[in-house]
């Protein structure tokens, strides 16, 4: 019994001090430093299976007020005379952010030229493996939209963003590298995709097959490359 007591005792007192260590964090350093910015490289070339890869270009003038762009990319492919256009953006969550994270609807509007996003529905599919996409049409152009993310699979809303940011990143491992200033609580990254192939005379469905033949090969490559773990 007094054995369990001793136990209970350095239990609390363990629980106690890590109380009082973020208490004395958060009291005597309440607004932490923007961190260097974890880089990540966007080649120049990357394969993709049964497609011909083109050429492939920066992303320019994207950056806006309280941008979370990092850098991008725009990648072109061709498959029987059919254009495959794929832009890659790199965006992490900074203190100046004041929209939530990782919502992809507020995102096409910002950075592409689908400035009326908001009056388009969507298709948003969860695939096994991989994680949630949207797929609409505009202007006679199929899309495919999606963010992947650092853990977890991929996402197009904020809520389920977050879900997986609760879900993946709480971990002692990262909570312990928090208590020493070294890393964000939530690895608040995304590597957002946006595929899009015209639709001509073809039905939109032809047009989405491809698109998701597309993307589950270019997640399978990007994926592991952009993980936490």
């Amino acid at each position: 019994m007094k054995r369990w007591e001793n136990f209970r005792i350095s239990l609390l007192a363990i629980a106690f001090g890590g109380v009082v260590f973020v208490l004395g964090k958060s009291i005597f350093y309440p607004t932490v430093k923007e961190r260097n910015i974890i880089s990540f490289d966007l080649p120049a070339a990357v394969s993709l299976p049964e497609w011909q890869r083109l050429a492939s270009n920066p992303l320019v003038n994207q950056m806006v007020d309280n941008s979370e762009y990092i850098a991008g990319r725009k990648y072109r492919y061709v498959q029987n005379g059919l254009t495959l256009d794929i832009e890659m953006r790199y965006l992490v969550k900074s203190q100046k952010d004041i929209e939530p994270f990782g919502n992809l609807e507020a995102w096409i509007e910002k950075y592409t030229a689908i400035s009326s996003f908001r009056n388009i529905k969507p298709s948003i599919i969860n695939a096994k493996n991989v994680g949630f996409y949207a797929m609409f049409v505009y202007e006679k152009k199929a899309y495919l939209s999606a963010c992947i993310n650092p853990s977890g699979g991929s996402t197009f809303t904020y809520e389920q963003f977050r879900r997986n940011r609760y879900m993946y990143d709480l971990r002692f491992d990262r909570f312990f590298l928090w208590l020493l200033d070294s890393a964000k609580l939530r690895d608040e990254r995304c590597l957002w995709t946006q595929m899009s192939v015209p639709v001509n005379n073809s039905s939109p469905q032809k047009s989405y097959e491809i698109l998701e033949k597309a993307w589950i090969a270019w997640y399978k490559w990007w994926s592991p490359r952009f993980s936490n773990r």
